[in-house]
């Protein structure tokens, strides 16, 4: 099956297209770089061209809610009408345990992609799933100085590759509409994950645990990002990842 990937070049993406091509299937990476830009929809209805399904885990980096909803919705909005021309039977979309919970900025946005994937008349599927396991990391960028400030918050971290597997899982069969949520094996703190993935790089900068004055910050720390209902449960640890990322 020929499958094209928004965002194959990404943390997800990246282990998306290798699902499919493990798995003998043949992946379109949609790119600028290739020639299809979703913002723009330049060239996009030709790289569908004999594309069955379309996974959907293309990205913004902003806590901006103006450019996060800005983002998704014209990528969402042009790679819906581009699938409907192309022939595109099913589009696959990831999204965010937790972000009708917790009101951060970029969570927005993503509220607003799903809105437009379930009102497109293109059959659809939603995965919503935990934070990966390189969200520590993530975050620890966004925190420079002597001190890394990390947002009090309850997570149950899942590996990429494990969700790229359930996305492919997704395009490869008959669309569900919303599917039941993904999340890791276990409970989390945000900054207990970053003082272990700092002591794996051997290194002693401090972490302090904050609540951030933001909108939703209250919601993160009283297990806002958490899983709701039973759902399918990932199997590598956070522990095994960073053990993982030594080798």
């Amino acid at each position: 099956m020929k499958v094209a990937v928004a965002g194959g070049t990404g943390t997800v993406g990246s282990h998306v297209v290798e699902a499919l091509r493990s798995a003998g299937h043949d992946p379109v990476v949609l790119s600028r770089g290739r020639g299809a830009d979703l913002v723009t929809a330049t060239g996009l209805v030709d790289a569908l061209a004999g594309v069955e399904s379309v996974i959907d885990v293309s990205n913004q980096s902003t806590t901006s809610r103006k450019k996060s909803i800005a983002f998704f919705e014209a990528a969402t909005t042009n790679l819906l009408a581009a699938g409907l021309r192309a022939g595109v039977s099913h589009h696959v979309a990831l999204s965010i345990v937790g972000i009708d919970r917790v009101g951060l900025g970029y969570y927005q946005g993503k509220l607003r992609q799903e809105e437009l994937v379930f009102a497109s008349p293109l059959p659809a599927s939603v995965l919503r799933a935990t934070q990966f396991h390189e969200f520590p990391g993530q975050v620890l960028q966004q925190v420079p100085g002597p001190v890394a400030l990390i947002p009090r918050a309850r997570v149950q971290p899942i590996a990429a590759r494990e969700v790229a597997a359930a996305l492919v899982e997704l395009a490869l069969d008959s669309p569900v509409g919303m599917a039941p949520e993904l999340a890791g094996p276990q409970e989390e703190s945000l900054a207990n994950m970053a003082r272990r993935l700092l002591r794996s790089r051997s290194s002693r900068k401090p972490v302090l645990q904050v609540r951030l004055p933001v909108a939703g910050a209250g919601a993160m720390a009283s297990g806002g990002l958490l899983p709701t209902g039973p759902g399918p449960r990932g199997v590598q640890t956070y522990e095994d990842w960073l053990a993982e990322q030594a080798r």
